[in-house]
């Protein structure tokens, strides 16, 4: 008997909005950059009066939404990792084993390029400014940075990744569950959204520190699903003539 959980075709990817929108962000980002948007938001999150961002010593924002949300994720991605080891072994998972690689790869990759980016970049958070307190210099995105003893560790939010990274679930679930699937999207776009907000109140991170890291992680996400998962309906054919008919 052929398995009821074969995989189905996908439906055809809609280039403006997989691409198009991301770029459009992404241009609007760098145009921002022209103007104080973001000193302007994070000025509403810091006090004068007392020297600090409203949430830097919050124990809601450190220890609920950034340590423990984040050992929730954590814990998500082990739980994939081991069902799709599992899915090698257990014949119930067996059919799965590509969207669980896929989720796998994806949680991996969209939060793995964080460090590594924030090294290169070295852009300062705003609770190091001189504006904020801090004892840094401020310099713009695509400028050269001020010479300083400790560069920034601030650029794309790691934490926002964390939330923003579940977009590889609302892939996964694309072709079989599309309106799980959706769901998928509001929880990781809110979690990030949510996470984003947080590290501001704090002064972790500029506004567009978070929406360069949604960009990034819904373009990772695309892109292993893309690779991995994505069977429109005349590959889908083929793979179906060519597979052995079970009986």
């Amino acid at each position: 008997m052929a398995s009821t959980a074969a995989r189905p075709a996908s439906r055809p990817l809609n280039a403006w909005l997989c691409l198009g929108v991301p770029a459009i962000a992404a241009i609007t980002l760098l145009l921002l950059e022209l103007t104080s948007l973001d000193m302007d938001l994070a000025q509403r999150f810091y006090d004068p009066a007392a020297g600090e961002f409203i949430g830097r010593h919050s124990y809601f924002l450190e220890n609920i939404l950034h340590d423990r949300a984040k050992q929730v994720v954590i814990a998500f991605s082990v739980f994939a990792i081991l069902g799709f080891i599992s899915s090698f072994f257990m014949d119930r998972l067996k059919p799965f084993k590509r969207e669980l690689g896929c989720l796998v790869l994806s949680l991996a990759l969209a939060t793995s390029f964080v460090t590594p980016v924030k090294a290169v970049t070295a852009v300062q958070c705003p609770w190091s400014l001189e504006q904020f307190g801090g004892h840094e210099t401020y310099s713009e995105l695509l400028s050269p940075r001020p010479h300083t003893a400790k560069p920034g560790r601030c650029w794309p939010g790691g934490h926002a990744a964390t939330g923003f990274t579940l977009f590889a679930l609302f892939f996964v679930l694309r072709d079989r569950r599309p309106r799980l699937a959706r769901k998928a999207f509001v929880l990781a776009f809110t979690l990030g959204s949510v996470f984003s907000i947080s590290r501001m109140m704090q002064g972790a991170h500029f506004f567009s520190h978070n929406v360069w890291t949604a960009i990034f992680c819904w373009l990772i996400c695309l892109g292993v699903y893309y690779y991995i998962l994505y069977q429109p309906a005349s590959k889908a054919e083929g793979v179906a003539n060519a597979e052995p008919v079970s009986v």
